[in-house]
């Protein structure tokens, strides 16, 4: 077994980060920056994963693997899309009220799959636009053109028509049914998203639709520690991407001593004992092979390793530690949780990649990978595609853990800020004003 050294791990690490990144300029289209939802040949666009690749575009300018004028005009591109694109109920709009379609057409833009105005899908893909503005900070023409462009976009979203005449956020809408029934309450990913609601300037909800998304929380323990409940790992990740929670509290968080960034911690716990107890007898699963989330899952099969047989769930959001489980794990996941435990990390993507060698393609993860399946590799059922949002959240996680860039980014973002404190939230970071913030990340 190599023996770990800081060197060995940075360099890990590196390759896997760059790797990514690489997802976002193979899968494009240069003519309106649009980038695909998967890998696979002929899909869509997903508006979500256009929100990580303007984030990544950050990143690899740090980093050093694009140059800023090449990532100044690819973000410029894929604004002037979304700025201009048509706006309205007819087939090809590529929204609606400043939201936009969670699919769209490579080539043209156009609304793809019938799919839903997107709510948390058109957050993602802002919070990329606003790392974008927050970054290109320049007075030149171009980096000026950013800033504008992005103002234009988040401030025409008309989140309070998103209400519905309701307490919460609705989770989507179409042109010829409406709204649909579901609403962003209970934790999950939606923090961004009423963050974003709260802070808008034009079309805000109130604090009290914060309070209702809080309200309907599910705490859990684990231990003797009571955390927040969400079963699928990657609404812990998300917002977290974006927002660096720690040592700041909202309410529910203030009432229990608690914040957010300490709650994923524990629900990386949560996930490696459920891994490690294996109450569904699924093959691979230990402390090291874990990380249950949403993920495309194998067909209707019968040819299990060791005379299981489960019923296999195609696409889920699979959770620990109550369920659902197929013995699907999301490969991607370990990695993902390099800012809240390294370690554990660590040991996770080590375990993974020398149990299980062809599972990387050009240095990435797939969506998802079952060994319980039987084949004639160790993988089992092996996901045939990579997933742009997974890529993404990979380039942002893994920067945030070596060196605060996104986080520190973001920290000094108003719009961020606002939200936050609208929202209820205080402490650490947030009593700082945004220059001392600057000074102190400088």
């Amino acid at each position: 077994m190599l023996q770990r050294t800081e060197e060995t791990d940075a360099a890990l690490i590196d390759r896997l980060q760059r790797g990514a990144f690489n997802y976002f300029p193979k899968h494009y289209n240069p003519d309106n920056g649009l980038v695909a939802d998967t890998s696979v040949a002929g899909v869509p666009c997903s508006i979500a994963a256009v929100g990580f690749a303007l984030a990544s575009y950050t990143v690899a300018v740090e980093r050093g693997w694009v140059e800023r004028v090449d990532a100044v005009q690819r973000t410029i591109k894929t604004l002037c899309f979304f700025a201009n694109g048509h706006q309205g109920r007819e087939r090809h709009s590529i929204g609606f009220r400043g939201f936009f379609y969670h699919f769209l057409h490579m080539d043209t833009g156009h609304r793809a799959w019938n799919s839903e105005l997107s709510t948390i899908d058109t957050t993602l893909l802002v919070a990329g636009i606003l790392t974008s503005a927050a970054y290109f900070d320049r007075d030149d023409e171009s980096e000026t053109e950013i800033r504008r462009l992005a103002t234009l976009i988040y401030e025409r979203i008309d989140w309070h028509w998103a209400l519905n005449k309701g307490h919460t956020v609705c989770m989507g809408w179409k042109p010829g049914s409406g709204f649909l029934r579901w609403r962003w309450q209970g934790y999950d990913e939606a923090v961004l998203l009423y963050t974003l609601a709260l802070a808008s300037p034009t079309h805000p909800i109130p604090r009290s639709c914060y309070d209702a998304f809080t309200s309907s929380y599910s705490w859990m323990l684990f231990g003797d520690q009571t955390y927040l409940y969400a079963g699928p790992l990657f609404i812990h990740l998300f917002s977290h991407a974006w927002i660096d929670f720690r040592g700041i509290q909202d309410k529910p968080m203030a009432q229990r001593n608690w914040d957010y960034f300490r709650n994923t911690q524990t629900c990386i716990a949560v996930q490696r004992d459920y891994a490690e107890r294996n109450p569904g007898h699924f093959v691979g699963y230990n402390k090291d092979v874990w990380g249950l989330s949403a993920s495309d899952g194998p067909p209707p099969t019968r040819n299990m390793r060791g005379g299981r047989r489960p019923r296999v769930l195609g696409y889920a959001a699979r959770g620990a530690p109550l369920g659902p489980d197929d013995g699907t794990l999301a490969p991607w996941a370990a990695l993902a949780c390099l800012p809240y435990d390294r370690g554990a990390s660590l040991d996770g993507v080590r375990a993974l990649l020398s149990t299980y060698p062809g599972l990387l393609y050009e240095d990435r993860f797939p969506g998802g990978f079952n060994p319980t399946v039987k084949t004639a590799r160790p993988e089992g059922w092996v996901d045939d595609r990579c997933v742009g949002i997974d890529q993404g959240l990979l380039v942002m996680s893994i920067e945030n853990a070596r060196s605060d860039f996104i986080w520190s980014l973001m920290r000094q973002s108003p719009v961020i800020r606002a939200g936050l404190q609208r929202a209820g939230f205080a402490g650490g970071w947030l009593d700082e004003s945004i220059d001392d913030a600057e000074r102190r990340t400088a």
